[in-house]
């Protein structure tokens, strides 16, 4: 049935038989190390990093992580924070995640091992080595998952039983988990996080070099997060911000529901519209 309500920071997600409750915001790549604490303070307790890939870009959630964890008390066992690792070779499935425990003080473990990047033709065997992994607790591991690249592959894993989330892509730039994922996971038993939320967002200033007519509705980046949870198959989100006045300001969007379908396909239309492949009538109709 369709979703009334968005979820909120706080509200907290089961993460399969772990015994962990994750936020359905993840908060991932930031511009500021005080993002994350205003994060946490906001109510998100869920983490994303990365073990190799993109490494740099991640410097500043690091940095977060290791101000929020010297604070001292319980934080840690507060907090869930997932690593994912992109290599497919298995030999190169382990010592990356030992190395973001290892380079980020007040760590400690990592709760939940992803393996980055999945495609149906090497996820398989990838998953082996992380059902081990958590097997053993590896680095501390409590649950595993994946972020696909592959919606097909991620509609079977999300119902496998195998994994305990998943990471998939949806927005109005890439709408087509509406025909090939959402549809078929009804009897998902992995948790479904979107990524690449904010693709396709049109600025303002971008708007005006499309000559759209000026009454038509000029959304706010925000307003794709709306999009990416309005359809109830989403559990939650990762998230990457800037500052920490954007975290107030997702939670006030947030507050306005779930978007209406003509709103979802005037934003399809407006991306498609951007990108070239539409003109201004399939946009400004909405």
């Amino acid at each position: 049935m369709p979703r009334l309500a968005l979820p909120r920071f706080e509200d907290r997600l089961r993460l399969g038989d772990s015994g962990l409750k994750v936020s359905p915001f993840c908060l991932g790549m930031v511009k500021s190390a005080e993002v994350i604490l205003a994060a946490y303070d906001a109510g998100i307790n869920f983490f994303f990093l990365t073990a190799d890939m993109h490494w740099p870009h991640y410097e500043a959630c690091r940095r977060g992580l290791e101000l929020l964890l010297s604070r001292g008390g319980d934080i840690r066992d507060r907090i869930v924070v997932a690593a994912a690792c992109y290599p497919t070779q298995p030999e190169f499935c382990s010592a990356p995640f030992s190395e973001v425990v290892n380079f980020t003080k007040g760590l400690e473990r990592l709760d939940i091992l992803l393996a980055g990047g999945a495609y149906a033709p090497e996820i398989d065997s990838r998953a082996e080595i992380y059902v081990k992994h958590r097997t053993r607790s590896f680095v501390g591991a409590r649950a595993i998952g994946a972020s696909f690249h592959d919606r097909t592959a991620a509609a079977h894993h999300a119902c496998a039983g195998i994994l305990d989330i998943c990471f998939s892509r949806y927005n109005p730039a890439h709408p087509g988990a509406e025909s090939d994922l959402f549809p078929h996971i009804a009897n998902r038993r992995a948790l479904l996080y979107n990524f690449k939320n904010t693709m396709g967002f049109v600025s303002p200033k971008r708007c005006e070099e499309l000559a759209l007519d000026k009454e038509l509705w000029r959304p706010q980046i925000t307003d794709y997060y709306r999009f990416a949870l309005t359809p109830p198959e989403v559990d939650g989100v990762l998230l990457a911000l800037e500052e920490p006045a954007q975290v107030t300001a997702l939670a006030q969007t947030l507050e306005r529901g779930p978007l209406e379908e003509d709103e979802r396909e005037y934003l399809r239309c407006l991306s498609a519209l951007d990108q070239g492949l539409a003109d201004l009538l399939d946009a400004s109709s909405q």
